[in-house]
């Protein structure tokens, strides 16, 4: 399948034009969507509205960065005339009054807006299902998830479903479905993607500065991820963009062999799957093939034990910030009988539920010190090489007690939720990510890594990405 980068090219030849390239979108949904259940909310009038415009502008002498080229949203972003429902049924009939920042910039840019992608309840999981839209497939293999929560997204990349989309990640949502379905996302550094709009319903709309999550581009291609960052990449123009614009640094390298890597296939709290350890050694072998100087221990890594409470830290204690009262009471009786030698991920977990304030400002001040550790650190590499999660696209599990489910990581099983340790080292700090394919598992499933790079240097593991594609 095509790139954006040679759609593009193609309208701009005149070999294709912006209407051709969307209805055969429309036509490769219509004929394969339902088997995979990607689009969740399709705007295909609207959409041959704006592929008409499109050709029109482009023939007025117009040119902007994706002027025709159809893609799709994931249904967590307002579009205005189309429902905002993160999978909650309660929520289903929301139609949001304006669009989100970043569903104006694809709009400004061109973009022809197909449709929405399917998610989990809430965002909250590794696979994409609710009641309102039911389960996304993945399309290698239909009885397994295609992660979450941008599942919708990935596996309407892999299915052909439009060149580009937008998603967002805080446990490896972008990520995940990118390594389940053999396509490429990229994690901005936290703060770099305004937000303003990708918000729970009924809203409000704010331009806030959310802490670990962020909206990030995916894609078939590294360089594409890089043409839809441009467009997505920016503070919001009613708070920090008044002030400032931006200036992402160039990539530290232009050549794979100027490029310093370590490489990690190991945790030191939960094991890493024998396909996923072959992906990252295939990684590890096409680095040291093209010169790069690749290191497997590095003396300045921050722990990854601390990086992995942190996370779990700041992310439960936000997650159920907002619940009812008497339902975090039941958390802190919950949390109350554990006993103090008790140091597993799943009591982290539980005693972040019942985070102080004061609990809180200290995990904070402690990933600042883990920050510094990284700046430290990226003084002498310039990524790191490491898994997403332990396995590949694991079968549905729809059960409904998220703490309770389990894992498969060859034969052996383990809390569902620690597999988001590999997500949350890029995370925890903030640091930018690029998921990109590293070959299949014995049984032909997708299996990626992340390129982990210095924060606000995102073109840096953009660039490592495309190298290792070529």
């Amino acid at each position: 399948m095509e790139s954006a980068e040679e759609f593009l090219a193609a309208m701009r030849a005149g070999s294709t034009s912006s209407v051709e390239l969307t209805e055969d979108a429309i036509a490769r949904i219509e004929r394969d969507d339902q088997a995979i259940n990607a689009i969740c909310v399709p705007d295909f009038d609207r959409a041959r509205a704006a592929a008409r415009a499109a050709d029109e502008a482009r023939a007025g002498g117009s040119e902007r960065p994706l002027l025709g080229l159809p893609v799709t949203v994931k249904e967590s972003y307002d579009v205005v005339g189309l429902p905002t429902t993160w999978g909650m049924p309660e929520h289903a009939n929301y139609v949001p009054a304006e669009d989100a920042v970043q569903v104006s910039r694809l709009k400004a840019a061109g973009a022809v807006i197909l449709g929405k992608t399917n998610v989990p309840l809430g965002l909250q999981d590794l696979q994409s299902f609710n009641a309102i839209y039911g389960t996304t497939n993945n399309p290698w293999d239909h009885t397994r998830t295609a992660g979450g929560s941008s599942g919708g997204s990935a596996a309407a990349l892999a299915a052909g479903f439009g060149a580009l989309s937008i998603g967002s990640d805080i446990g490896g949502s972008l990520r995940t479905p990118a390594h389940f379905c053999g396509v490429y996302a990229h994690k901005p550094t936290l703060g770099l993607v305004a937000t303003r709009g990708m918000v729970a319903p009924p809203g409000p709309a704010l331009p806030v500065e959310l802490d670990l999550a962020v909206a990030g581009p995916m894609a078939r291609t590294a360089r594409d991820l890089s043409l839809l960052l441009d467009v997505m990449a920016g503070p919001d123009p009613l708070t920090s963009g008044l002030a400032y614009s931006m200036n992402l640094p160039p990539a530290r390298h232009q050549k794979l062999d100027d490029f310093r890597v370590l490489v990690l296939e190991e945790h030191p709290l939960i094991p890493t799957g024998s396909a996923v350890r072959a992906g990252v050694q295939r990684v590890a072998d096409a680095l040291t093939e093209g010169g790069a100087r690749v290191e497997r221990h590095g003396r300045l890594l921050p722990d990854l034990i601390e990086n992995s409470t942190l996370y779990a830290q700041l992310l439960f204690s936000g997650t159920v910030a907002r619940f009812p009262v008497d339902a975090l009471e039941q958390l802190r009786i919950q949390a109350a009988g554990l006993s103090a030698d008790d140091q597993s991920l799943g009591a982290t977990r539980l005693r972040a539920m019942t985070f102080s304030h004061r609990d809180w400002m200290e995990a904070n001040h402690r990933r600042e010190l883990h920050r510094q550790a990284w700046r430290e650190f990226f003084a002498e590499f310039d990524a790191v090489v490491c898994p997403i999660t332990p396995t590949p696209a694991f079968p549905h599990n729809h059960d409904v007690d998220l703490l309770g489910r389990r894992i498969d990581i060859d034969g052996v099983e383990y809390p569902f939720f620690d597999q988001l340790v590999w997500a949350g080292l890029a995370t925890m700090p903030g640091l930018p990510a690029t998921a990109v394919p590293a070959g299949r598992s014995p049984e032909g499933l997708p299996v990626g890594v992340q390129l982990i790079g210095p924060m606000f240097e995102d073109r840096t593991p953009l660039r490592l990405a495309e190298l290792l594609s070529s």
